[in-house]
């Protein structure tokens, strides 16, 4: 049985993030060895989409009030990358990450499975 999520960011400068990612957002963390922190994530949900394009993931963390979430950040130093996006089941906005990656922030407007 499944017990858990494992998410990879693979990074052009994975120190530089993984100091984001423990210092910026303050995610809990273990070392593996050598400096190579394993993050512990909020609790997880999968959904699947359709598309009419090539399969693909993406990885999203999620908030409750995404725009306190953003101006918390903002006042770290961290803005958002490109527009914020509003649908009918949430809003969604990226950050970069020091490498240039983008890291996405959903706030659901739908009920959520993370909970069950």
């Amino acid at each position: 049985m499944m017990n858990g999520t494992h998410a990879i960011l693979y990074s052009t400068d994975a120190e530089a993030d993984r100091a984001f990612l423990r210092d910026v957002l303050g995610l809990p963390n273990v070392d593996a060895g050598g400096g190579w922190l394993i993050f512990q994530l909020p609790p997880a949900e999968l959904g699947v989409h359709p598309t009419e394009g090539a399969s693909t993931t993406e990885l999203y963390l999620m908030c409750d009030d995404l725009d306190a979430t953003l101006a918390g950040l903002a006042a770290k130093g961290v803005r958002p990358v490109g527009e914020r996006v509003e649908a009918r089941w949430g809003v969604r906005a990226y950050v970069a990450l020091p490498s240039g990656a983008r890291l996405g922030l959903y706030e659901a407007r739908h009920p959520v499975a993370r909970d069950l």
